[in-house]
């Protein structure tokens, strides 16, 4: 369908908790998805939230391929989330660095769950319930921090740790393109 603008930190859209999706298999949610895995596509990002795009939903995508942004991770399932509900299943984090396309150009190392259990639905209402460990558990944990108003800068303990990418990893080719 098209490409979206992705709103930059500092909209305060993205700092407000979505609403809950109470319709399922609709145009307007096939749409949005559409969108949503367009805008992610043509940024090379692992997932994507709605409040990226605009839209105050509790909707999140992530997976699908290989991200040039992160070429060392796992390879995730292509996903739908809707509404979800995430648990930690023990107590460990573990820190890593995480970028966003709400926050071009900079990389922050960000203390995560190493395992979860997410529970929500895909686009037509059926019911999803995985649990996951490693980049997989990362990334939906960033994705569904965007359907509560945070970003991923505000899990980092540690601000020395927070830059930007050429002068963090000077001589890599890690982008954000």
């Amino acid at each position: 369908m098209a490409v979206r603008p992705v709103l930059k930190m500092g909209d305060p859209l993205l700092l407000q908790i979505a609403s809950a999706v109470e319709q399922f298999d609709t145009p307007e949610l096939h749409g949005l998805i559409t969108d949503m895995l367009d805008t992610m596509k043509v940024h090379n990002g692992a997932g994507i939230a709605a409040p990226q795009i605009g839209v105050s939903q509790q909707v999140v995508i992530f997976g699908g391929f290989r991200s040039p942004r992160y070429p060392d991770s796992d390879d995730i399932p292509f996903t739908v989330l809707i509404n979800p509900i995430l648990t930690a299943l023990n107590d460990t984090k573990e820190e890593g660095w995480e970028g966003c396309l709400s926050v071009p150009g900079m990389r922050g190392l960000v203390p995560r769950y190493t395992q979860l259990r997410y529970e929500g639905r895909d686009q037509f209402g059926q019911i999803i319930d995985r649990t996951v460990s490693g980049f997989h558990a990362r990334v939906v944990q960033h994705e569904v921090d965007h359907l509560q108003g945070i970003l991923y800068p505000m899990r980092i303990h540690d601000l020395r740790q927070f830059g930007f990418i050429e002068a963090l990893f000077p001589g890599q080719s890690i982008s954000d393109d």
